[in-house]
C-alpha cells in the first residue's frame, strides 16, 4: 500500500471521519483511477486515451468537438490526444464534405481490437474495488451515488435559470472605491 493510500486512509478513518461527502467521492474517483492507470500503462495506453477509446467504442464516426463534450475534456486536450492516438494507429482523422471544417474520429481495427484487452481491466479495477463488500451494499451505494448525480443536475439546471445577482449601486460604488484606494496605495508604496 503505498504511502499516499495509508494517508487517505488514516484522513477517512482517523482525521476526519464526516468530511463531506464529495471529498470521498473524489479520493474514490482517484483510487480507481490509479488502479485502472497502473494496469493500462502495462499495456502501453495512457489513461487519457482509456476516456476517448470508451466513448468511440460505443460510437464511432464523431467530430472532434462532439468527441470532446462526451469525454468531458476540453477540445485543446482532445486534439492533442487525438494526434497521439493516430500516431499510434487507434484512430484516423478525416474531414468530409460538405463541410471540411469538422473532423471526425474513426477507430481502427487495431482501435476497436483494444477493447477486448481494456475492458477486462477495467471489470477487474472494479472487482477489486468492492471485494468483500456484500452485493445489497453495493446495489445501494450505486442508488445512492444515481441520486446524488440527480440532485446535483436540479440543482445546476435551477442554478443556472436564476438570472444572475446585480450589485447594488451601493455595493458598485464600494467596489470602485476599493479598487481606487488598492491602485493608490500599490501607487505610493511604489514611489517610495
Amino acid at each position: 500500500m503505498t504511502s499516499d493510500t495509508q494517508q487517505i486512509i488514516h484522513h477517512w478513518r482517523d482525521a476526519v471521519p464526516n468530511d463531506r461527502l464529495a471529498h470521498l467521492v473524489r479520493d474514490v474517483s482517484r483510487a480507481f483511477t490509479r488502479s485502472l492507470t497502473i494496469r493500462l500503462e502495462q499495456h502501453g495506453v495512457p489513461f487519457g486515451h482509456w476516456t476517448f477509446l470508451r466513448v468511440l467504442w460505443e460510437t464511432d464516426e464523431l467530430t472532434q468537438k462532439e468527441l470532446s463534450e462526451r469525454a468531458g475534456v476540453m477540445e485543446p486536450t482532445t486534439f492533442i490526444a487525438m494526434k497521439s492516438m493516430e500516431a499510434l494507429g487507434y484512430i484516423v482523422r478525416k474531414k468530409l464534405p460538405p463541410n471540411k471544417k469538422n473532423i471526425y474520429i474513426y477507430l481502427t481495427n487495431e482501435g476497436r481490437a483494444l477493447k477486448d484487452k481494456l475492458v477486462p481491466l477495467a471489470i477487474e479495477c472494479n472487482d477489486r474495488g468492492v471485494e468483500g463488500i456484500p452485493a445489497a451494499e453495493i446495489k445501494a451505494v450505486r442508488a445512492v451515488l444515481l441520486a446524488i448525480i440527480e440532485n446535483l443536475a436540479i440543482d445546476e439546471q435551477k442554478i443556472t435559470a436564476q438570472p444572475k445577482r446585480k450589485l447594488s449601486i451601493a455595493a458598485k460604488k464600494l467596489t470602485l472605491s476599493s479598487s481606487k484606494t488598492s491602485r493608490a496605495s500599490v501607487i505610493d508604496s511604489s514611489a517610495g
